[in-house]
């Protein structure tokens, strides 16, 4: 199949799922559909384990936002689908690109799409379907389409048998639903990757090439490369004590100082959100002292001594913090925001390794960034399949724990353990509990493509 067929067959496809529905299964089903043509057409551009991964997790993807419908399973699934696309088609550039070159083609498709010469077949036909088509039944059509005319002029009785009738159709939300269809559907298949991505691949390269000719060279005009090595000595050794000063009174308020209760949730987050911008920043010190020709500077021995000292203080720092939250669940109750602290300093402590890594093995500071948007977009798939409002309502109902009557009915997806809760302890219905009743009864009363399939199992 030629782009264009792609093209128009994909905005077929999103028309007659989306027309006159809203986003539910439909795009689960429209994800399913791309998935497979990839699958099917470009098989032979399979060479690796990532692609069955994406293929995997493209189809897990697609079923989670078929259940789900929520916000984590949407972008697991474009993430997943545009991933895999862009695994099959160009290899040998790193995926990083993905993000800045989704957004560079949500513009540029608006102009790109009248450069017809670009993705439209030639004017001339040679293949012998079309020519069928055009032959069979275009030009026959158009010849009846003329006679019709003709003829209903003549004859009431004969204009009555194709016209006393109307169809029920909003053309203006077909058109809409078409132009959609087709705007996501060429983006999707005929993208733009401007040259430079081609020519500046090479800088996103894990490894250093030619590393015997690589010279360690200054990062200002006005530093020689010992005074550098001998700042960043300097830099870290400072850093390191200030840490180790920050570790010791960070514990100290958080386990021994008696905190008030009404300034204990506060509290917390400042300090988790202290720790996340504090790995940010030493990320950012390693980066800065560990590129080019220092990875491979035969003085730098004690810079990377002190680097490894930096990153092994910074994971204690994580390590403190996780212990924190872990104990502020247990005396609160799990919410969103104390998973996601644990989110987030799991990829923070997953960029640590990283970073040690790329010392001792003498990488690019690529390496660090194509290493750490897979572990983003693992972090992405692992919120979108699993049910943690559920797994927040039945930990708090178990431990007593954050179990109040409006929390609950704010959660998502925990109605049959909810529902269950309030019976046993015949708490009366508040407004928001009806609400969220409503919510659910417009949610089962929607047209099947519609739908998300968790509520179809859930009793009325």
């Amino acid at each position: 199949m030629k782009k264009h067929q792609f093209i128009l067959a994909s905005s077929l496809i999103f028309t007659l799922l989306f027309y006159n529905e809203t986003m539910g299964i439909n795009l689960a089903l429209f994800g399913l559909a791309i998935t497979a043509a990839i699958c099917y057409f470009f098989q032979d551009k399979f060479t690796d384990r990532t692609h069955l991964i994406l293929v995997v997790t493209s189809i897990l993807s697609c079923l989670a936002f078929a259940w789900y419908g929520d916000f984590a399973s949407f972008w697991a699934l474009a993430l997943s689908v545009v991933f895999l696309q862009f695994k099959t088609h160009e290899r040998e550039l790193k995926v990083i690109q993905v993000i800045p070159l989704i957004f560079l083609n949500g513009i540029a498709s608006l102009g790109r799409i009248l450069m017809f010469k670009q993705w439209l077949p030639e004017k001339k036909i040679h293949n012998n379907f079309a020519k069928k088509l055009v032959a069979f039944v275009i030009i026959p059509t158009v010849f009846l389409g003329f006679f019709f005319i003709v003829y209903s002029f003549g004859s009431d009785h004969f204009s009555s048998l194709f016209t006393d009738y109307t169809l029920d159709i909003d053309l203006w939300q077909l058109i809409v639903i078409s132009g959609l269809g087709f705007y996501i559907s060429f983006s999707f298949w005929n993208y733009w990757i401007p040259e430079v991505c081609y020519e500046k691949n090479h800088l996103l390269d894990n490894d250093f090439s030619n590393t015997d000719t690589i010279e360690n060279q200054n990062t200002f005009s006005f530093l020689d490369v010992d005074f550098e090595r001998k700042s960043g000595e300097i830099t870290l050794v400072l850093l390191n004590v200030m840490l180790l000063i920050f570790i010791g009174t960070y514990n100290y308020e958080q386990f021994f100082e008696v905190a008030e209760k009404t300034n204990l949730s506060s509290d917390t987050h400042e300090r988790v959100n202290a720790v996340i911008f504090s790995i940010v920043m030493a990320v950012g010190v390693i980066l800065f002292y560990f590129k080019g020709g220092f990875n491979f500077d035969e003085k730098a021995a004690q810079l990377k001594r002190l680097a490894k000292i930096w990153i092994a203080l910074n994971c204690v720092l994580i390590v403190s913090a996780v212990i924190k939250n872990t104990e502020y669940i247990a005396f609160f109750g799990l919410t969103y925001k104390r998973l996601g602290v644990y989110l987030f300093l799991a990829l923070a402590i997953i960029g640590l390794m990283v970073s040690f890594q790329k010392i001792i093995r003498q990488k690019t500071n690529a390496y660090l960034f194509n290493h750490m948007i897979w572990y983003v977009y693992g972090t992405i798939l692992v919120c979108s399949y699993f049910n943690w409002g559920n797994l927040i309502t039945n930990y708090n109902i178990s431990v007593n724990k954050g179990v109040e009557p409006v929390f609950l009915s704010d959660l998502n997806f925990n109605d049959e353990s909810r529902r269950e809760y309030f019976l046993q302890n015949k708490i009366q219905e508040s407004s928001i509990e009806l609400n969220r009743e409503n919510n659910i009864y417009s949610h089962q009363e929607k047209t099947f493509l519609s739908k998300a399939l968790y509520y179809e199992f859930l009793k009325k």
